[in-house]
Order: C-alpha cells, then structure tokens, then sequence
C-alpha cells in the first residue's frame, strides 16, 4: 500500500541530524513507492534552502542534497516565510520587496504560510516532524 507522508523539517542543517534524517527518510519512503505530498521547512529548517551554505568536503551538503532531490521527483519544497525571513533567506520576490541587494533561497524550493503546512496535514496519509520544538 502507498502512502503519502508530509514532512516538517525544524532543525538547522549545519548543527542538527533532524534535517539529514529526513532527507533519507524521503529518499527511502520515494524508493519504496511511497509519495511525499509536500516538505515544509519550518524555524531552523529553513537553512536547508539556503544556496550559499557550504559545507567542509567532508561533511554531507545537505541543502544541495535536497536540491538534488526535489528535481529528481518534482518534489513540493516550502519554507515558511516567516521562519526565512527572521533567518535571512529570501527569494527574488522578498529581496525586492525589502530592497535587499539579492536572493539566497536555493533552486527547487519555495516560499510560502502555514497554510500550505495545514493543507499538507489534511491531505497527505501521514505527518512527520524532523527537528526539536519552537524556536
């Protein structure tokens, strides 16, 4: 039987496996036919759409993983906009809107409200959270 799942992604990439875990746990759930209605980068799990991150050789890229992802399956990336803009990520929209000299929001994700989270609770089969409480 497949499912779909929507994930809430809340811990920082650089400093927490919330964000890592589930990025496997979508990579997983896609291989076995499983489908993920949407991803909801929400508090610190908004730096996983930040393009400029950059990580020593050695350690896992993990926005660019996502990326990566997203392209591959067409996958519904969202970042709470309010979560970004507290945490200085923006696309070409929000920096012209607060004339900022440029965007860093990473291809394949999107900006949007908690409503699209709400919409991602009600319609997909199962709801995961990946990361620690509000921040």
């Amino acid at each position: 039987m497949s499912l779909s799942f929507a994930l809430l992604v809340s811990g920082q990439p650089c400093t927490d496996q919330s964000s890592l875990t589930a990025l496997r746990f979508c990579k997983a759930a896609l291989d076995n036919g499983h489908q993920i209605y949407r991803v909801f980068f929400f508090n610190d799990g908004v730096h996983c759409a930040n393009r400029y991150i950059t990580p020593p050789q050695d350690e896992i890229a993990v926005p660019k993983q996502w990326a990566s992802l997203q392209k591959s399956f067409n996958l519904d990336l969202v970042v709470c906009i309010s979560s970004a803009l507290r945490r200085g990520i923006v696309d070409a929209k929000e920096a012209s809107r607060y004339e900022l000299d440029g965007h860093n929001l990473a291809d394949g994700f999107s900006i949007g409200g908690l409503g699209q989270w709400v919409d991602a609770c009600v319609n997909a089969d199962r709801v995961i959270r990946f990361g620690g409480g509000a921040q």
